[in-house]
């Protein structure tokens, strides 16, 4: 099988073409570089039956060019993070609606499989926890370029499955909840791996608001696995699954824990939401999956327990740090 991989640069897509190339598939990437960058992929280049190429995923005769050439597409490219997307909602909404767009007309026109990648994030305020694939998306105003995202995302899962009845491509969409592991940079707002550079470093551990919103890690290497199976089982097309670790934890806690196994002196502070992202900032309180969806159609659900992220996510930042 032949799998083109969208945003296959960045932190996600780059174990998802690690992972496939271990399974004996072919792997096709396209990547404008714009968060994802080439040291992510660079032990890949050369390797029998990957390819990369730096373009944008809105660039139509490219993407349909790259779709023709495989089997399988995987649509990971997105503008991720929230400082990110606070900061530029425009490019967040043209990126991910008209990317998306892009991608499923090329699909469209073949016929082939596409997984589309979202996020917990389109759950927006929701409060029945734990969120459940066909529970209710509450999102906030539009005043609040905070959900920019969310409703980026969840325009993308509806345009998805549109195309699905209307048109009968083979969708399939993976909600995913915090996925964390080597190569996730802080640059954007990534809570973990600036948790670790600031341990590390002796630097304060900056908290956004209370600390005690909590949230599920899971480690990429599971969300990969978990994506890999759905794409090669026939019951997940036409569905949405949720894809991430039910492990909760609040921020203040994973603060704690990340000082600990890096044997840091750094203080734990609190930065509020308004001086951290802008006036008004809304955040979720909880955000936990249900995945008994997903462990019913691949008999598998992300369990890597968060000691194991940390500390993985600490030796890549160590590394890091010894180079700069």
């Amino acid at each position: 099988m032949k799998v083109f991989i969208t945003g296959g640069a960045g932190f996600i897509g780059s174990h998802f073409a690690e992972r496939l190339l271990a399974l004996g598939h072919k792997v096709l990437i396209l990547d404008d570089l714009s968060t994802g960058q080439m040291a992510n992929i660079e032990h890949l280049v050369g390797r029998p039956g990957f390819e990369h190429r730096i373009g944008s995923v809105i660039d139509e005769p490219l993407v349909a060019e790259l779709v023709d050439r495989c089997d399988v597409t995987v649509h990971l490219a997105a503008a991720v993070g929230v400082r990110l997307i606070v900061e530029h909602p425009t490019h967040t909404i043209e990126t991910n609606v008209h990317g998306t767009e892009v991608v499923l007309g090329a699909v469209a026109r073949k016929g082939k499989l596409i997984m589309i990648a979202s996020t917990s994030e389109v759950y927006g305020k929701a409060s029945v926890v734990p969120f459940s694939e066909e529970g209710d998306l509450v999102l906030g105003p539009t005043s609040h370029s905070r959900w920019a995202y969310a409703c980026s995302k969840a325009l993308d899962e509806w345009l998805a499955l549109a195309y699905a009845r209307e048109k009968q491509v083979p969708v399939i969409v993976a909600r995913l909840f915090n996925t964390v592991g080597p190569r996730q940079t802080g640059r954007y707002g990534m809570v973990l791996p600036n948790f670790a550079a600031q341990a590390l470093r002796g630097e304060p551990i900056t908290v956004y608001g209370t600390g005690d919103q909590s949230r599920c890690f899971g480690h990429v290497r599971d969300a990969v696995e978990a994506m890999v199976r759905l794409l090669q089982t026939p019951a997940a097309v036409g569905q949405v699954f949720n894809v991430g670790n039910d492990q909760e934890v609040t921020i203040n806690q994973l603060a704690e824990l990340v000082r600990e196994a890096a044997g840091s002196s750094s203080r734990i502070v609190h930065v509020p939401y308004d001086e951290a992202y802008a006036q008004g900032f809304e955040d979720m309180q909880r955000r936990v999956p249900d995945v008994r969806k997903l462990e019913r159609t691949i008999g598998m659900r992300p369990s890597t327990p968060l000691a194991t992220i940390i500390a993985d996510v600490l030796a890549e930042q160590r590394t890091l740090l010894q180079a700069s």
